[in-house]
């Protein structure tokens, strides 16, 4: 029986979006599934030490965002064009994939300024190709290094928080100035996310302290966030969906400490589906975790082996969406539908900015 893309549908009441982040990063509440009975717990983030020991690990994406939004003007008209950067294709070259918007506006040979707060213009780029109705590929004049592009970058990019924020968001607080750094985890290192790894969001640097000092191993990997997590699936048989593919890197390190916990048969905690989706595309013959780097376009849907992680955390997801589909997956889909009725019951924060769960 083939899984369908309808059996992950619910209705959210839009009150329960988180339009900010709790006021510190691990008192979000907490939901705990525990699949073996189907028992459901209420907690606080902190209390994640509760069900942890020495020797357990957990696995983080160390991605980092990006200031992926720009603004720029079109060349001659003025005319106002927000380019969001997707990926860098050639870093000597300076071409990227970008979304435009107004994208019917931009066509090929259209050049784009931009300018810092002062007025000043510190980059022009070209469009080279069309890519999708929205998508572009530009090339960007610059003269510097890779280091100056990056800090010219920073200066004109804003952190690429989500549409749907903004939009329930009031109108005088469309942007908030902690957003810069709460749209970010705390271990964050490696650049070149679109969007942040958002069960990790939920990690102080206290509670990761104290993880530590529990004798709890902190691993990380690196999963690249694109756009093409959040793409809406348009197909009801899930078998004919393709994921976009993000980059990947799972280091030797990683790996061995990872395998020596599942040997153990301690647990293994993957944080977030980015860190579900990498270690799952990187198994060995043998159901090991193996260093591997490169892409995956791994898409995770009932029924599915899971071979590394015997536990997860995750935020409460889109409807319809891979990331939700995924953790059902995980627990179970018929669970994680009770789950989701009982987070909205209990008005739970839903999506990047909101509440998380763990899957034991």
């Amino acid at each position: 029986m083939r899984t369908k893309l309808s059996q992950f549908e619910y209705t959210l009441n839009e009150k329960l979006i988180a339009g900010f982040p709790a006021k510190e990063r691990d008192e979000s509440k907490l939901m705990v599934l525990h699949r073996d009975t189907g028992e459901i717990e209420h907690r606080e983030f902190k209390d994640i030490l509760d069900y942890f020991d020495d020797q357990d690990t957990f696995i983080f994406n160390n991605t980092k965002v990006f200031p992926a939004r720009l603004n720029g003007k079109k060349e001659k008209t003025g005319a106002n064009i927000e380019v969001f950067l997707l990926r860098e294709l050639n870093a000597d070259m300076k071409l990227w994939d970008v979304l435009v918007d107004p994208a019917r506006k931009i066509r090929v040979g259209n050049k784009l300024h931009f300018f810092d707060p002062d007025g000043n213009e510190l980059l022009v780029a070209e469009v080279v190709d069309n890519t999708t109705s929205r998508g572009r590929t530009i090339r960007f004049f610059f003269t510097g290094d890779e280091e100056e592009f990056r800090d010219t970058l920073k200066i004109l990019g804003k952190t690429p928080i989500p549409k749907y924020i903004q939009n329930i968001r009031p109108a005088k607080k469309q942007t908030d100035p902690l957003d810069e750094e709460r749209y970010q985890t705390i271990y964050a290192k490696e650049m070149g996310a679109v969007a942040a790894p958002t069960a990790g969001l939920h990690f102080s640097r206290e509670l990761m302290k104290k993880m530590e000092i529990k004798g709890i191993n902190l691993t990380e990997l690196t999963l690249h966030i694109g756009l093409g997590t959040f793409r809406s699936i348009d197909v009801e048989d899930l078998s004919k969906h393709k994921m976009d593919a993000e980059y990947f890197r799972i280091n030797q390190e990683t790996a061995d400490i990872v395998n020596k916990t599942k040997d153990a048969k301690k647990k293994v905690c993957a944080v977030g589906t980015t860190s579900m989706r990498s270690i799952e595309s990187a198994v060995s013959a043998t159901g090991h975790l193996k260093a591997a780097e490169g892409w995956t376009n791994l898409f995770v849907y009932p029924p599915f082996d899971f071979n590394i992680a015997n536990c997860m955390i995750t935020n409460f997801h889109l409807p319809k969406s891979s990331l939700m589909i995924m953790v059902s997956a995980f627990g179970g889909t018929e669970l994680i539908a009770k789950a989701y009725e009982e987070a909205m019951k209990k008005k739970y924060r839903f999506f990047s900015y909101g509440d998380a769960m763990l899957i034991l």
